[in-house]
């Protein structure tokens, strides 16, 4: 009698190896970018880079984010002149070889890439009360955060780059894109066709700051307290 072997539930569920390999790939190779060609982004394909977006993980299902398309060039120089304002603020307050090092360092591609956008945070939205929100309100930061990634991983495996830019007084960003007071600006992309993703971060080959090993980051049952890989029970 010929014995048939049913395949188990994880493995029913599991990605194939080459649907893996693109999933790590896209993992391993997304860089945040600060140069851009000039070729426009289709409306499908944004589209769909903001769908990938919106089917992100959040608490509660509470789905906080929103996204603001930018194409004006007027509303990009507005932008412009934020950064380059708050720029000149943060770099003062480095000293020694990183002063040195911040002015040659590019930290953003706002009139050069095609497509600009803000991902917003409504912590409002589904009332006061969310699932999963009672103890930890940030959680709706952390949701859009996720939304966030889940664009760029899609955008690196279109070939898209997304540079995130973080100098601003929020503020001021707000006025300029006209969002509500309620309503947390959380992230300003840059988004665009590259001609190469570079094989390391930027800021690691400038040498900002090197990549932290991961067994330095890893506890085992409470902080501090390092893991032995390959041990039994943690012995």
């Amino acid at each position: 009698m010929k014995v048939v072997h049913k395949p188990s539930r994880s493995a029913l569920s599991e990605f194939s190896r080459s649907e893996k390999r693109g999933l790590y790939k896209a993992i391993y190779k997304r860089r945040d970018v600060r140069h851009f060609l000039p070729d426009p982004i289709s409306d499908r394909l944004l589209r769909k880079l903001l769908d990938s977006a919106h089917h992100a993980g959040s608490v509660g299902f509470m789905q906080p984010w929103s996204f603001i398309v930018i194409r004006s060039a007027d509303v990009k120089k507005q932008v412009k002149a934020l950064f380059e304002q708050a720029n000149a603020a943060a770099r003062r307050v480095f000293e020694g070889q990183k002063r040195e090092l911040y002015p040659k360092l590019k930290l953003e591609g706002i009139l050069d890439a095609p497509v600009n956008l803000c991902v917003t945070c409504d912590p409002s939205r589904n009332g006061p009360h969310v699932l999963g929100r009672n103890t930890i309100r940030e959680t709706d930061v952390y949701s859009t955060c996720c939304a966030v990634q889940n664009l760029w991983l899609a955008a690196r495996g279109e070939g898209i780059g997304v540079g995130w830019v973080s100098i601003f007084e929020p503020a001021q960003l707000r006025r300029v894109l006209q969002i509500p007071e309620k309503v947390i600006p959380v992230a300003y992309l840059c988004i665009g066709y590259v001609r190469a993703f570079l094989p390391r971060p930027e800021l690691e080959i400038a040498g900002w700051l090197p990549r932290i090993p991961l067994d330095d980051l890893i506890f085992s049952d409470r902080w501090g307290q390092k893991v032995h890989w390959g041990q039994k029970n943690g012995k």
